[in-house]
Formats: C-alpha cells, structure tokens, sequence
C-alpha cells in the first residue's frame, strides 16, 4: 500500500491499544462499597503481637474506625498501599482512625522490623498466623478491611485499594458517631 497504514501497523497499534487497556484496569485498584449496618458482621478478634510484644485486640479499638491491612513485605502492591495508610492515620487519626498492618510474613520480625523503620510505617504493625489468615479468608495479598467502631467489617477490598475509595469510606465511617 502505498501513503496508506500496512498491516503490520495497524496491528501494532491494535496490540499497544489493547496492553495501554488492560493496564488501566489494573492501575484503578479495588473498589468497595459500605455495606448496610444490617448486613456487616462482627470482624474476627485479632489476638497478635506487634513489635513491643504488646497483643493487639480489636475490642480495643472499639469506637474506632479500623483500617485492617493485611500484607508482606515482598508484596508490590503492599507497598505501593503503605504511604496511603501512613497518610490517612496521621490526617484522621484525631477523629477516630486507626491503621492495622498485619504482616503474613513467615520470616515473621526478622523480616518485619528493619522494614517498618526504613519505610517509617507510622502506624501500628502485628504478626498475622495461620488462623488469622483463615478467618479473614485471605488467599492473595493485599487484603485490606474496613470496620466500623463497633468493630464490624463494613467494606472489604481484595487487592490494591482505590486510595479515593478508600478514603471517602473512611470519611463517610468517621461522620458516623
């Protein structure tokens, strides 16, 4: 073909087309939505250690809204989410939102303390276990849960989060007195 578009082009661009769409649909992140107070059940009771050998139980963190993350330390994703969460704890921590990492690492704090300290993780980080993980179904990671301050699972995400999703569940739990 002569001043015309060949094949070998037209299928180039139908294959970078194609990877720039796919691409997209991975880089929105997982999106959830509040379920009703009728439908939410009470989250599994945590009972884990965090770095000060401290338990952490979330009867504790009644009145709180509880942002449950579990991860490791080798996930991608788990990283690309840590920043978000160490901002939502500092800009709503005053109005009742606390952040929970639960490490799934099995090198357990070997692992786990010299990668809180460099990455500064500001918020408070447990060990998870097998039954743990069991209870809260996790297969892949992350897996990131919602509760409400009665200690409920409100929104459930599997996968990256939506950092704006997220963040307006958040906000639309904290103006729930």
């Amino acid at each position: 073909m002569k001043g015309g578009i060949g094949l070998n082009q037209v299928i180039r661009i139908v294959v970078a087309v194609l990877l720039l769409s796919v691409t997209s649909l991975f880089a929105q992140g997982a999106k959830a939505a509040i379920q009703s107070v009728e439908e939410r059940k009470a989250a599994p009771e945590l009972g884990l250690s965090d770095s000060a050998s401290k338990q952490a139980n979330l009867k504790a963190y009644r009145g709180k809204v509880v942002v449950l993350d579990f991860w490791a330390t080798w996930c991608h994703g788990c990283k690309e989410e840590m920043p978000w969460f160490a901002e939502f704890q500092r800009k709503y921590s005053d109005q009742g939102l606390s952040v929970i990492g639960v490490s799934m690492d099995d090198d357990g704090w070997k692992v786990v303390k010299p990668f809180i300290k460099k990455a500064a993780v500001p918020y408070r980080i447990v060990l998870g276990s097998d039954s743990t993980a069991k209870a809260y179904a996790i297969g892949n990671m992350p897996d990131t849960f919602l509760l409400d301050r009665e200690g409920r699972i409100a929104a459930a995400y599997v996968g990256v989060v939506d950092r704006n999703n997220l963040e307006e569940n958040i906000q639309n739990l904290l103006a729930q007195k």
